[in-house]
């Protein structure tokens, strides 16, 4: 699935420049994956309910979308290419500047699900 950015590969470059190899969506909810356990975790930038305004960077479960995959349809973009965080329009439109600020080290990101 994804064999580029393993978890905490990536730690050391900045939210902006971090490289999207996945993008699933679903509605109004888009996941936007850089990096993955190669098992069941991914990390990257989520926007649920096309709510802009508390978006967030942290780990994805993909048993959890596989899950809501069960009642909705949850789609990958097939044609997707590797693109910079930066570079991608909804990522780039969202209201709060905040989903730039850099984690402390230690600090924990949350879990995101998609509240349908």
């Amino acid at each position: 699935m994804l064999s580029r950015s393993r978890l905490c590969e990536t730690e050391k470059i900045p939210l902006k420049e971090k490289l999207i190899y996945l993008h699933f969506f679903i509605g109004g909810c888009d996941w936007y994956i850089a990096e993955y356990d190669g098992d069941d975790i991914f990390w990257g930038f989520a926007i649920l309910n096309g709510d802009q305004f508390n978006v967030e960077w942290g780990y994805i479960p993909f048993s959890e979308l596989k899950e809501i995959k069960r009642v909705f349809e949850i789609d990958c973009e097939i044609n997707w290419e590797p693109t910079r965080a930066v570079e991608i329009e909804k990522i780039q439109s969202c209201h709060c500047n905040s989903h730039w600020s850099e984690k402390k080290p230690g600090e924990p990101f949350g879990f995101l699900i998609c509240a349908i």
